[in-house]
């Protein structure tokens, strides 16, 4: 995951403060409710939950990617933040798996896979309410959601989720020391780390396939530069 230096990992459901936690599943409902039927492949939580964050609906997910490129990427796209440090979160998913409820840790095993499919996820557990009660100690998931678009193909995308929706993944990591680094990405070298990136082709255009991925593109290649 990528970053601000100072940035906390918070969900966009947290985001939205106030009393937020009872809006998930009114979020949740009318979303499925008023979206076309046709854009997910089942009709389970996981599907839903996965097209919803990809569509920008608040909710319990963190956005994450196996590539470390497209990690650096985010962390360096945004041009008038040159003059802040940036992070990458780094979290070791399998050993996080390993403290998973029983359950779950029986079903990667039973599949031989490191990381959730949506498919395996909706075989395991039926409802936001099941994975709470999986367990009593707090827990991370990681999963893969459905390939919906070539976005999240290109950008090596997955998802993590706990089973409180008020719980920031800082408090779990700090709990577990072991399992994670963070990695800072001083405002000083920006400009080079990005020069790079885009010379290996790691850019807007390729990670958001489309008219807006190819705009934003050309907004960062032709803004202004000027180092603070």
């Amino acid at each position: 995951m990528r970053k601000s230096g100072n940035y906390r990992l918070e969900t966009t459901l947290i985001r939205l403060g106030g009393n937020y936690a009872p809006l998930e599943h009114h979020l949740l409902r009318n979303f499925k409710k008023y979206a076309r039927r046709s854009v997910v492949e089942q009709d389970s939580i996981w599907h839903w939950l996965s097209v919803a964050q990809h569509y920008g609906l608040p909710t319990r997910l963190l956005d994450w990617t196996y590539s470390p490129y497209v990690a650096l990427h985010f962390a360096t796209a945004n041009i008038s933040h040159f003059d802040q440090n940036g992070a990458i979160w780094a979290v070791n998913y399998l050993k996080s798996h390993q403290l998973l409820p029983q359950r779950l840790r029986k079903k990667l095993e039973e599949e031989g896979a490191n990381v959730f499919t949506v498919e395996m996820l909706s075989e395991t557990v039926s409802s936001l309410n099941e994975l709470t009660r999986l367990g009593s100690d707090d827990f991370v998931l990681f999963f893969e959601p459905p390939s919906i678009d070539d976005r999240i193909t290109n950008q090596f995308g997955f998802f993590s989720v706990m089973p409180d929706s008020t719980r920031t993944l800082n408090s779990w990591l700090h709990k577990h020391p072991q399992l994670w680094r963070k990695i800072v990405i001083p405002g000083a070298l920006k400009w080079e780390i990005r020069d790079k990136l885009d010379q290996a082709n790691i850019t807007e255009r390729v990670l958001f396939p489309g008219l807006d991925g190819l705009s934003s593109w050309l907004k960062r290649q032709y803004s202004p530069k000027t180092e603070k």
